[in-house]
């Protein structure tokens, strides 16, 4: 039994390797696109962004006909009044038109246009057939597009063919993400199974590619995805606990217009948001201690099991304190404005901390944090037994002997 797992462990020829590290991502691809295909995801590449009698397209500015703005200083210098913009529109049935449209300018809505700017506008149309034109926000898709693009050059740069693989494993995972979590949703499926099958579709996927096939990404994977579940029940039963749930979250009462078009569970998505924000610190701190053990039995293949886990555990413990602040901090970041806006109102803390927003924050932090903590000694614990099972060291062998 054990030299049959232990084939499958580890393969020593370099091609063989290759090959089923190869074959194993594409089960993986083509088991995300029929899951995708299933659900419509795929359908959300041809979205025109048209929708009823509402559409919103990118438009350029020809020429400012008239700007009756000034500065705000109660809104730290903004302009506000009203432009009188000549545009150009850039996409959609009405494209190449040239057409007048009033743009109101206020401390909140507050795109303040120049010649040769690029804008989203909303074209509203009429039963009549007669449309009009009104600016909605500044077009940002060319820098945002931008900005990835050189992010991900910089990863592929900085970090060599892993940086590639893992610019690869980050695409995936953000198309399943898009393509198929929400599409599940959408679809009156649970959002907590959903969020559990982006888990197990992305984490084989994203270790494959950065580890290849070997016990270290198998380590990897089985804590991961144990620390995601334990993620996943404590805030389910803390939730339940407290009374809370995704009709706490601050969407909820916008997704409970859409529940009759799409049938939303809306009670498993504060549950479901956990356990996505949670898996990429999760992942990170499995595969540091994975490759950590490794290493270390690599070094010394005759550490014993129990050392190897020991050692995992106390490296483990350095960066699970780092990971735990990165998350809380990450969450707290998040919401930073709202955090202020209660301050403001000089809330006491009996009454701030039972407030909706402060209670799903500290249950999203909390859960997440005790996704990484169980994880740590999980993957030494796993890693410490895969390693000695994938490459038997000499005390391996001697003890095997003695029974």
């Amino acid at each position: 039994m054990k030299k049959n797992i232990r084939s499958i462990l580890i393969i020593r020829e370099p091609k063989k390797a290759l090959c089923l590290r190869a074959a194993v991502i594409l089960v993986f691809l083509i088991a995300a696109a029929g899951l995708i295909a299933a659900f419509g995801g795929f359908r959300l590449l041809t979205l025109s962004g048209q929708g009823g009698d509402s559409d919103f397209v990118s438009a350029k500015v020809l020429e400012i006909s008239e700007d009756n703005t000034s500065t705000d200083p109660a809104s730290g210098g903004r302009r506000v009044g009203e432009q009188q913009l000549k545009i150009q529109i850039l996409q959609g049935p009405h494209k190449g038109e040239v057409m007048e449209t009033p743009n109101y300018l206020s401390a909140l809505h507050n795109v303040y246009a120049h010649q040769g700017s690029r804008i989203v506008v909303r074209i509203d149309t009429q039963k009549s057939g007669s449309y009009a034109a009104s600016v909605y926000n500044y077009d940002r898709s060319a820098v945002l597009l931008g900005i990835t693009s050189f992010f991900l050059l910089l990863l592929c740069v900085a970090g060599g063919k892993r940086g590639i693989r893992s610019m690869f494993g980050l695409l995936f995972t953000m198309s399943c993400v898009f393509f198929l979590l929400i599409p599940m949703i959408l679809n009156a499926v649970s959002p907590v199974l959903a969020a559990v099958v982006i888990a197990l579709l992305t984490s084989p996927v994203c270790f494959l590619l950065l580890a290849g096939w070997n016990g270290k990404a198998v380590s990897a994977m089985l804590g991961t995805v144990a620390g995601v579940t334990f993620s996943g029940l404590f805030s389910a039963a803390a939730g339940a606990a407290a009374g809370m749930n995704g009709f706490n979250m601050q969407e909820a009462e916008s997704l409970l217009l859409q529940t009759g078009k799409s049938n939303i569970q809306i009670d498993g998505l504060l549950v479901a948001g956990i356990i996505v924000s949670s898996l990429g610190a999760v992942m990170d701190i499995a595969i540091s201690i994975a490759s950590a053990v490794s290493e270390l039995h690599a070094a010394s293949p005759k550490m014993e099991a129990r050392k190897l886990f020991r050692s995992g555990l106390s490296i483990g413990r350095d960066a699970m304190g780092t990971m735990a602040n990165t998350l809380i901090l990450a969450f707290t970041g998040s919401s930073l404005n709202m955090l202020v806006l209660i301050g403001s109102y000089g809330i006491p803390f009996s009454q701030l901390i039972s407030t909706d927003l402060i209670g799903v924050e500290l249950l999203q932090s909390i859960a997440g944090c005790i996704g990484i903590i169980l994880t740590v000694p999980l993957v030494a614990l796993i890693s410490s037994r895969v390693e000695l099972l994938a490459n038997p060291g000499p005390v391996l062998k001697k003890d095997a002997g003695r029974h």
